[in-house]
């Protein structure tokens, strides 16, 4: 009897597994894992799976992603897209992205041009608090992924263009070294309060800030949520 249970729970083990196979870690044949992604070369062709988390707005038939899998996270930038496909690229929709590994300033992408299928599945990636890796090398590791700042002092808040209607730059400080962050208008320039709420921040004020740690000469981490203390 003992061993007809063990069995059992052997065999009940064996399929909890089979079914953890579904989620963000599993990769079609042929597609990258994301550590072979990030090892491949420079303008290397690469083909990956992951879960869009956010788009900028689409135009001219071509969409700009943040996206992620459980290992990292993918900046496609200027895919090609239909209209009727943009509006298909809701938070944790499952895409399959071919084209060519680029780097501009530092920001690691995959190049305009790119092209994508829409697959089964769903995942949204937690924001991950990167506080404590601030100006170290190792901020890199995340780049591209949502990420979350503690205690951030504002020092410096500017519009792109010298007024609303745009980019808008925003200086956070932390343990006396100072940090550029951006609030993308074609990421969510189009959310009034949240755009009028970055926009009158004020020297001094100390916020908890989230982002995708988009990169342009170092860290640039684009805002998608700020939390005035």
């Amino acid at each position: 009897m003992k061993k007809v249970l063990a069995l059992v729970c052997a065999l009940s083990l064996v399929f909890s597994l089979a079914a953890c196979g579904g989620s963000a870690d599993k990769k079609s044949a042929g597609v990258m894992t994301y550590a072979e992604y990030d090892a491949a070369a420079l303008d290397s062709e690469v083909v990956v799976e992951a879960y869009v988390q956010a788009h900028q707005s689409w135009w001219d038939n071509k969409i700009t992603v943040y996206a992620a899998d459980k290992d990292g996270g993918y900046f496609f930038y200027n895919m090609n897209c239909s209209e009727a496909d943009a509006a298909k690229l809701t938070p944790g929709t499952k895409i399959k992205v071919t084209g060519y590994k680029s780097e501009w300033a530092g920001e690691v992408e995959v190049a305009e041009g790119a092209t994508f299928e829409i697959e089964d599945g769903n995942y949204i990636a937690p924001a991950k608090d990167v506080t404590a890796s601030l100006g170290k090398d190792e901020l890199k590791n995340y780049q591209n992924q949502l990420v979350s700042f503690k205690d951030m002092t504002v020092s410096a808040v500017s519009y792109k263009n010298g007024e609303p209607g745009d980019d808008i730059y925003v200086n956070f400080t932390k343990d006396g070294q100072e940090y550029a962050f951006c609030l993308e208008y074609y990421l969510n320039g189009s959310d009034a309060d949240f755009y009028n709420l970055v926009g009158s921040l004020t020297e001094g004020q100390v916020c908890d800030v989230e982002g995708y740690l988009y990169w342009y000469e170092g860290p640039n981490p684009h805002i998608t949520k700020v939390t005035v203390k």
